[in-house]
């Protein structure tokens, strides 16, 4: 027997073969596998798994044929009346917890009639459309007859309802059934392509036998399930398939890894017809496309060798209710080159037409936002939209945080409508249009997301998110998204968040926060502080302490831990709230804070943060703007790029002016640039942030000079 690494536990009690092992050990889950398999993967069926399988009208098995082709079938019960079928009437019986009998016979044409001999090993999969319960087996064949199968069990365990779509089961009359007729291929006609193409749901067969008769050898058939088009065609022969997270048993995968052939069957619910296939397989681990495809982890390919058409196999028709609410929270083929489309489209200025606005608070407006003929660029929660809008004849760009989680089908912005008390001092002229001018149904250009105060859900540390006034904004993304991938992944990243508005009327987002936290099972917490409390509001539900948040609210909360800290509001809020940190003993570098405009946090910086330094800038330099085919002197008292290229009569697109939207992002054709504070807009090598930039001081250079596309 191979060995792939010194951590595999290859001893003839360990409930995984050595294949599952490997990939398990790539995965980080060895051990922990190992130690929860033990547990809950038996030599013989529970009482639950046996009155399961005997209720079930139809089961899903894999085999291996004489030559070592896996195939994957379905049996079913043939004497069902018509109708709505709720329960089975002896199809499956079972004498005691290590044995199963099936009382009927493949289909004419499938493979496994084929194969139906003594000690050939069977995986089984029994599942329940209708409530998305799915339980498996491992085992021999004792004893085959012309009408069942004796088997006795190798292995049992459960599996989870990721991916099953809900489906409703009816028996067809079988007066009206047609005969049954087989055809054989060995490429995917355009009939195969479209079943394929239009699936939701599949069953793939694997097989290991390294000569071992260990229990966790043999065959293995499973459910694998996402949108319609979550399977590509890549040509007549070749199929890209994405893996999606599952239970870490990595049992098909694991057989990929000792023997890469694979059977795949795909039912036609409204038909009754199978098409069944058998081919080679090959895993991608590092596929580039599983970047654009929401919800794969990886990918795999099935290169078909032959296959068969079983029409009118099935007495049975499906019809759909309702997907897995984790199917919905993955892709489809078409929406994975639209979002590497948008990666390439990530600077231009893309349409979005408002769905709906709604009114959060006194003084904050949401504007949800869909895409107009393209897809949203893929982005993480607390990140920015950057929007543009003709105000007063004269072209304005600002930046908004997004509020949605990026799973959401739309994206939110929520603002807060700016205003002044002194009349020497104008109103925010694009907060107070896009409140009072933008109507649902309109158009809005903006650029992709982007930003760098982003959060990780998968992270182990627990969060706290301390927000004031409208800084809640990227922290409802955040909470959305955690409560999101938490059913997606089945882990909750521990979340508690702090929030303070001046008054019930200002406060936005409360019950949607609520709501979220109620959904988290415990997992996501939020308090909230009002410096002005109305007496009908009660302590404890609407509000959690008058005034300023506090160190003492924060101390009663949060209990003895290590967090990952994040702030946004006005800059006095964040200082305020970054020295309480600070005197609490967190760490600078657990301190992650959203900065906008200007005004920057004054931080104190300790052994895990090093302060910004900038580079020596240069005191004269040449300025060359390759567009215009202009050259201009610049000296220190130009200040920076944007200011320098305004004062000279060029317009160029700006946002924050302060290095964090992009807006002011272009090329920088030659020369070096350096920047005066710590800008954070992602820019690559030859890109340049005008609006933080001076040129830089080159060493043996009399004069600078740079050329940049303006």
């Amino acid at each position: 027997m191979k060995t792939t690494n010194d951590n595999q536990v290859n001893d003839n009690n360990s409930p995984f073969h050595i294949g599952e092992q490997e990939i398990q050990t790539r995965m980080g889950v060895r051990e922990q596998m190992e130690r929860f398999g033990r547990r809950v993967i038996r030599d013989h069926m529970p009482l639950q798994h046996r009155d399961f399988y005997q209720q079930l009208p139809f089961l899903f098995v894999g085999h291996a044929d004489t030559e070592g082709w896996p195939w994957a079938s379905i049996l079913f019960n043939k004497a069902l009346p018509q109708g709505k079928v709720t329960h089975n009437s002896g199809f499956i019986t079972s004498k005691h917890d290590k044995s199963l009998e099936i009382h009927t016979q493949p289909v004419k044409g499938d493979p496994l009639g084929e194969s139906l001999n003594k000690n050939t090993r069977l995986g089984l999969l029994g599942i329940e459309l209708t409530t998305r319960r799915r339980n498996r087996l491992a085992a021999h064949i004792t004893e085959a007859t012309n009408k069942s199968l004796s088997l006795r069990v190798d292995q049992a365990f459960g599996n989870c309802p990721q991916y099953i779509q809900v489906r409703e089961l009816e028996s067809v009359d079988a007066k009206t059934l047609k005969t049954i007729s087989v055809e054989e291929f060995t490429q995917f006609d355009k009939r195969a392509q479209d079943l394929i193409q239009n699936s939701d749901t599949f069953f793939v067969a694997s097989y290991v036998d390294n000569g071992t008769d260990a229990a966790s050898e043999g065959a293995d058939v499973s459910h694998r399930g996402g949108k319609p088009g979550f399977i590509r065609i890549d040509n007549e022969n070749t199929l890209t398939i994405p893996d999606y997270l599952g239970n870490n048993h990595f049992n098909t995968f694991g057989n990929f890894i000792e023997n890469d052939k694979a059977g795949l069957l795909f039912v036609d619910f409204e038909t009754g017809h199978i098409l069944t296939l058998t081919g080679t397989v090959e895993i991608l681990w590092d596929s580039p496309d599983v970047k654009y495809f929401s919800g794969a982890q990886r990918l795999w390919q099935f290169h078909i060798k032959k296959g068969r058409w079983i029409n009118n196999a099935l007495p049975f028709r499906w019809k759909l209710n309702e997907y897995s609410p984790n199917t919905e929270l993955t892709g489809t083929w078409q929406e994975a080159e639209l979002l590497q489309q948008a990666e390439k489209q990530k600077n231009d200025w893309l349409p979005y037409v408002v769905t709906e606005i709604v009114q959060e608070s006194s003084v904050i407006k949401s504007f949800y936002l869909k895409a107009k003929g393209h897809q949203v660029k893929a982005f993480l929660p607390g990140q920015f939209l950057t929007i543009k809008a003709q105000i007063n004849k004269k072209e304005l760009i600002r930046t908004y945080t997004v509020s949605s989680a990026p799973a959401d089908e739309v994206v939110r912005i929520s603002i807060k409508q700016e205003s002044s008390n002194d009349h020497s001092i104008p109103k925010g002229v694009f907060s107070n249009y896009i409140h009072e001018a933008i109507k649902s149904g309109d158009i809005i250009y903006a650029k992709s997301p982007t930003g760098t105060f982003t959060f990780d859900a998968s992270a182990e540390r627990p969060a706290v998110l301390i927000a004031g006034g409208i800084g809640i904004t990227p922290m409802v993304s955040m909470a959305r998204h955690v409560l999101i991938e938490g059913i997606r992944t089945r882990y909750m990243r521990p979340l508690t968040l702090f929030c303070s508005a001046k008054d019930d009327k200002q406060r936005a987002f409360f019950d949607e926060l609520n709501e979220i936290s109620e959904k988290s099972n415990g997992k996501i917490n939020v308090f909230w502080a009002l410096s002005q409390v109305d007496k009908n509001l009660k302590a404890g539900k609407d509000f959690h302490q008058t005034g300023r948040l506090s160190k003492e609210l924060l101390q009663a909360v949060l209990a003895l831990d290590d967090y990952d800290f994040y702030l946004c509001g006005p800059s006095g809020f964040m200082q305020s709230l970054y020295d309480v940190l600070r005197e609490l003993g967190v760490s600078d570098h657990r301190i992650n804070a959203e900065e906008f405009g200007p005004a920057s946090l004054k931080r104190e910086a300790d052994v895990a943060t090093l302060p910004f330094t900038p580079e020596l800038s240069a005191s004269e330099a040449i300025i060359e703007f390759t567009d215009s085919k202009v050259e201009q002197a610049w000296s220190k008292n130009d200040g920076n790029l944007l200011e320098f290229a305004e004062s000279h009569g060029f317009t160029p697109e700006f946002g924050c002016r302060s290095g964090q939207c992009g807006a002011c992002k272009t090329k920088l054709v030659s020369g070096k640039v350096t920047y005066q504070n710590d800008a954070i807009a992602t820019i690559e090598a030859d890109e340049v942030l005008l609006c933080c930039a001076l040129p830089a001081s080159e060493k043996g250079q009399d004069m600078t000079k740079i050329a940049i596309k303006l």
